[in-house]
């Protein structure tokens, strides 16, 4: 079976990845979100140019830990570096080997740009969003104009600390359908100090009073689902 291609990203709330100039420090962090179970669903991920170069920095090589890391580009001559390889190959050609190959899910990492491309030749099997709330006002679109792609719902969780909606999609045709939202932790229920957990011992009669059974209002609901990520701004 064809491994899956996931379109994995913040994005604003108006639609952008990234801010006019590449900015990133709009996403927010939340303090919920499991990243090393996050990374643990991909073997490998693809991106472009400019992710890369955002990734990597002045000093990084744009290595991601326990991944093997795709750059395309037109420009950059086609390297291979620890954890990472350049390429000058067609992306379409390459993500299509790629995914014929045995292993866990690919990540497409970024940007815009690439994914149009991916999408228009019906490799991208799942979008899966962060939406942060907040509005650019402008910047680097979540995807360029082209044709229309309906999704379909897969899961969806809200992030009460940060605000965050986590969203994922399946891209109909394509390999699926797309993952639950696993890595997100749920949030502990908190007991305050001095309160004690254990329930009140009843005093011992001649005459035992039946107990009464548990109501659906005095079990615990479990923990809100709170968290999520953003990585780097995603660019194409």
């Amino acid at each position: 079976m064809s491994r899956r291609l996931r379109y994995h990203v913040a994005v604003s709330l108006d639609g952008f990845i990234a801010g006019p100039h590449g900015e990133y420090d709009w996403i927010v962090m939340d303090p919920s979100v499991d990243f090393a179970a996050l990374f643990k669903e991909f073997d490998t991920a693809v991106m472009g140019r400019k992710t890369y170069e955002v990734l990597a920095g002045p000093e990084g090589n744009g290595a991601l830990p326990g991944l093997n890391v795709v750059v395309f580009s037109r420009t950059l001559p086609a390297a291979t570096y620890p954890g990472v390889r350049i390429t000058n190959d067609d992306p379409r050609d390459v993500v299509a080997a790629l995914k014929a190959k045995p292993g866990r899910d690919i990540w497409l990492y970024g940007g815009g740009v690439l994914f149009r491309s991916l999408l228009d030749a019906g490799l991208v099997d799942t979008v899966e969003v962060a939406v942060i709330p907040v509005l650019l006002g402008a910047g680097i679109p979540l995807l360029p104009p082209g044709g229309t792609t309906k999704l379909v719902l897969a899961d969806q969780k809200t992030l009460p600390v940060s605000g965050i909606v986590a969203l994922s999609y399946s891209v109909p045709g394509g390999v699926g359908p797309a993952p639950r939202i696993r890595y997100v932790r749920a949030a502990r229920t908190r007991v305050k100090k001095g309160a004690s957990t254990s329930r009140p011992r009843r005093k011992s009669t001649a005459a035992k009073t039946p107990e009464r059974p548990a109501t659906k209002g005095s079990l615990s609901t479990g923990g809100r689902r709170a968290g999520g990520r953003a990585r780097k701004a995603r660019r194409g």
